[in-house]
């Protein structure tokens, strides 16, 4: 199991007129990785953000950018966000009906490789590429929209999704949660065996700013860690 908790830190709750500004708020904070949520107004009901948003962010940070794919036929633009300067690429299997072939040619562009499940698609569809992917995000809340509360059921996903990647020899893989992750929910994710945690609202629209939302994130995984 990697060992480390890892907090992301999602730019759709951010203000876009100071991103540059918030982004560095948050790494001056302690964050990790920052979390690129792109929508296309078709899989997902929103219309975010493109590869020029990515490279935006790349300019202003070295760190890890998380960038999470919810959008239709994502095989056509994969190279477009590599160059922009994702570091990795997560794609929903609802997304990809040829999912091991999407996969491998995230890989061949020099980027790690992630999948996604929303709330109501089973962790089955995920079996036959475990060892393809560096990262597994289990939605903890229906992806469209920030700001809304985890849905307590996914967090059975999570643990299943935990003994899963256990038996694969490889280095296993991370399990992220995005969706309704504040310094309460937080600590049941730690519990059902997450690592990589994405959060927005709990880190931009906090009342003493974005370095607070991070310090808050980071104490709360401090006294919700599970003793390996």
């Amino acid at each position: 199991m990697k060992s480390r908790q890892i907090l992301a830190a999602s730019i759709l709750a951010a203000d876009f007129s100071r991103l540059g500004e918030e982004i560095r708020e948050a790494e001056a904070g302690g964050i990790d990785w920052i979390h690129v949520d792109v929508m296309d107004g078709h899989f997902v009901p929103n219309l975010t953000m493109g590869p020029h948003v990515v490279e935006a962010c790349r300019r202003v940070t070295d760190l890890p950018l998380d960038v999470h794919l919810m959008i239709e036929k994502p095989e056509n633009l994969l190279a477009n966000f590599a160059i922009a300067g994702a570091t990795r690429l997560t794609v929903h299997v609802e997304t990809c009906p040829h999912l091991h072939h999407t996969l491998n040619s995230i890989k061949d562009l020099g980027i790690s490789a992630g999948v996604t499940l929303n709330p109501g698609t089973p962790l089955t569809f995920i079996k036959e590429v475990m060892d393809e992917v560096d990262l597994i995000l289990i939605m903890t809340v229906n992806p469209g929209f920030g700001g809304q509360q985890l849905i307590k059921k996914t967090l059975q996903k999570v643990m299943a999704a935990r003994k899963l990647q256990t038996l694969h020899p490889r280095d296993p893989a991370y399990i992220e949660v995005d969706g309704g992750i504040d310094p309460l929910t937080i600590k049941d994710t730690v519990h059902a065996g997450a690592d990589v945690f994405v959060a927005g609202t709990a880190i931009f629209q906090h009342p003493l700013g974005a370095r607070s939302g991070v310090q808050a994130l980071r104490e709360a995984l401090k006294s919700g860690s599970v003793k390996e």
